[in-house]
């Protein structure tokens, strides 16, 4: 069976995980839906909507007529709010929401009520409930509904503390956890219960995101999962965030049932977290395998682009371009394996001084052209491209500018594959 799965909103961190996770499996077809703002949703996800803000009256209604239109089976929440706000409205919304149950998605909203729950299970951070309660600087202040490390300050220093109060009284006043901080990735099964649990280190963050993590062994964090599981119910994916204190104790920072973006560092591993969650909303049997090797990631900005371009026929240049010192360049196989996947003719174009066969049969690339024109170094390649819808890829800015010049045809060199990949799934 195939599952129409949409990502709402496609376009956060979350969503762009959800989308690597689920994009080349062969049971699920992708769709996304997201405010009409720019964002990144519509560069990954070949199907792509608008809907209104969850603070809109309409946007159910919106949301279901999408669901109806496409045939969706799953939506899968990837922001915060969206998640209480789909739990909250999952008997009017015309699809299973990939989520754990409306209580459990209520409590870890709110870190006073994560806290609360905690009290006597677990080393939660110690709290202040006003200005006078503070005896040592610095403490640590956050919203208590909040995410990305947006608006959380380290303050030094009563004024400091009285100005951020006066500016919002939703926050909450903890203690400084000046120690090492892990996020411990969990899966629990509503029947099997937790069939997965493992750490990572949050070695570098940007805007509350992990941007370096190491995967991290530690039986603390198999403890704590176990003790937050008889406390609340989870179905599929979650994640729960500790620090330690100046002592060394690890202490519950927050808890979320959902996917978070670093995932990956174990997803590449073996645990899918995002298919993992739409087998378990199925009652699909789970069994997880786990290759247990030391792993580290790193996150870094990703550059996609939009564009007009239209083509039917690629031209190829051989030597320092599909061959580049000496190798195969990987980046252009991939778009050339793109245009066959889309039907567009693909045609070698080079002036090679040696058997054309034998090389392209040494670097394994034979039977991938449409056709293979050898040329004379005298000749001009501009002379052998009729096609007003064509585009030429060469390292020779002379090749590409007569061509370019004759013809009027997009041209380009290496260091603009990019522009033409698709990723969209």
């Amino acid at each position: 069976m195939k599952y129409n799965v949409l990502v709402f909103p496609g376009g956060t961190e979350i969503g762009l995980e959800i989308q690597k996770s689920l994009c080349q499996c062969k049971d699920i077809r992708l769709y996304s839906a997201g405010l009409d703002v720019p964002n990144h949703a519509p560069y990954v996800f070949a199907r792509h909507f608008f809907v209104p803000s969850i603070h809109d009256p309409s946007w159910i209604h919106s949301l279901n007529e999408i669901i109806t239109a496409q045939g969706i089976d799953h939506v899968f929440p990837a922001y915060d709010d969206v998640l209480v706000a789909l739990a909250e409205n999952a008997e009017r919304i015309k699809a299973r929401i990939v989520s754990s149950p409306l209580e459990t998605c209520l409590i870890t909203r709110s870190k006073s009520k994560t806290y609360h729950l905690l009290t006597g299970i677990l080393p939660t951070p110690e709290l202040h409930d006003d200005l006078d309660t503070i005896e040592q600087y610095p403490v640590f202040v956050k919203p208590d509904k909040g995410q990305g490390s947006q608006h959380t300050h380290i303050v030094y220093s009563r004024e400091h503390l009285a100005q951020l109060l006066q500016k919002n009284r939703e926050y909450i006043l903890m203690e400084y956890l000046p120690g090492e901080e892990y996020t411990v990735d969990c899966f629990s099964d509503r029947d099997a219960g937790l069939l997965f649990c493992g750490g990572r280190q949050r070695i570098r963050t940007r805007m509350g995101i992990s941007m370096n993590s190491r995967h991290v062994q530690n039986d603390v964090f198999v403890q704590y999962a176990n003790a937050i599981s008889k406390r609340l119910t989870f179905h599929g994916a979650w994640f729960f965030q500790v620090k330690t204190d100046r002592h060394g104790i690890y202490k519950v920072l927050e808890i979320a049932p959902r996917i978070a973006g670093t995932m990956a560092v174990h997803r590449v591993q073996g645990v899918n977290f995002a298919l993992l969650s739409i087998y378990e909303q199925e009652r699909i049997p789970i069994e997880i395998l786990v290759n247990r090797v030391d792993t580290e990631i790193d996150r870094a900005l990703v550059n996609r682009y939009k564009h007009e371009l239209r083509y039917s026929v690629a031209y190829i240049d051989l030597d320092d371009t599909l061959i580049l010192n000496g190798i195969v360049n990987v980046n252009l196989v991939r778009f050339l394996y793109q245009c066959i996947n889309k039907g567009i003719r693909i045609v070698l174009l080079t002036k090679h001084t040696t058997d054309i066969d034998r090389t392209l049969s040494k670097h394994r690339l034979t039977g991938i052209f449409d056709e293979i024109i050898h040329l004379a170094q005298s000749d001009t390649k501009a002379d052998c491209i009729h096609e007003s819808d064509a585009i030429l890829i060469d390292d020779s800015f002379g090749e590409r500018k007569a061509v370019n010049e004759k013809l009027g045809i997009l041209t380009f060199d290496c260091s603009m594959l990019e522009m033409l990949i698709d990723e969209r799934a």
